[in-house]
């Protein structure tokens, strides 16, 4: 019980400070959002090209976005020379890992929110039953895409260029995770049966709980260095 308390404290500074500066939300957004309306220009609106390019479309969007406010993870604590505070709290730096993971888990499935509608309506889609669904498969597609993330962005915290090098080290670990996320919401798009996504979703299960234990135990590593 005690371990949850000290993730939840570092959850919620993070979130206070986002709520009161709406710094990285706003940016994430933006983002995503330029990113819809520039592909929504250079393809043919019609139903069957949408469903076959839009799942891909949808989750650029996600990911740039995502890279955005990952590359800021750190930055309070770096920028106001916190950083080596961080690193001395007498906790465990797994912790540390949760904590921030969950923040930006929670600040980039809220900008999926804000572009999922977008995105519908962009599009021409008309969708009901299939939002169930489809949320499940950002959800878990996200959940990964951020525990990767948040230790990469910790690795490249202190380099020269890490808005260059998060994208480098995060994009090849995720290919496998992106890969199920878009072939998961083709397959909800297109309206075929919900068994039909079991395969994709065991893959982006099994995903997110080996880089979330694994970064989990080598979170520490990763602050000493």
């Amino acid at each position: 019980m005690e371990f949850l308390k000290k993730i939840w404290a570092l959850f919620d500074k993070d979130f206070l400070t986002e709520r009161r500066t709406k710094e990285f939300f706003s940016a994430m957004c933006l983002f995503a959002i330029m990113v819809l309306v520039v592909f929504n220009f250079t393809i043919d609106p019609e139903l069957e090209q949408t469903l076959s390019v839009g799942p891909g479309i949808l989750w650029v969007a996600f990911t740039f976005a995502g890279t955005l406010g990952l590359n800021r993870a750190f930055a309070p604590e770096s920028e106001n020379g916190n950083f080596q505070a961080l690193r001395l709290l007498p906790i465990d730096k797994g912790a540390i890992y949760l904590g921030k993971m969950l923040s930006a888990f929670v600040f980039m499935f809220f900008t999926e929110l804000v572009i999922l509608p977008l995105f519908i309506v962009f599009f021409n889609l008309r969708l009901s039953t299939e939002i169930p669904a489809l949320l499940l498969t950002c959800a878990m597609g996200t959940f990964g895409f951020v525990a990767a993330g948040t230790i990469f962005s910790a690795i490249s915290l202190n380099t020269k260029m890490r808005e260059v090098i998060l994208p480098l080290l995060l994009f090849p670990v995720a290919v496998p995770l992106l890969i199920a996320s878009v072939e998961c919401t083709a397959v909800i798009l297109r309206g075929d049966p919900f068994s039909d996504t079991f395969d994709w979703l065991k893959i982006m299960g099994a995903f997110d709980i080996i880089i979330v234990i694994g970064s989990f135990l080598t979170f520490e590593y990763v602050l000493e260095e």
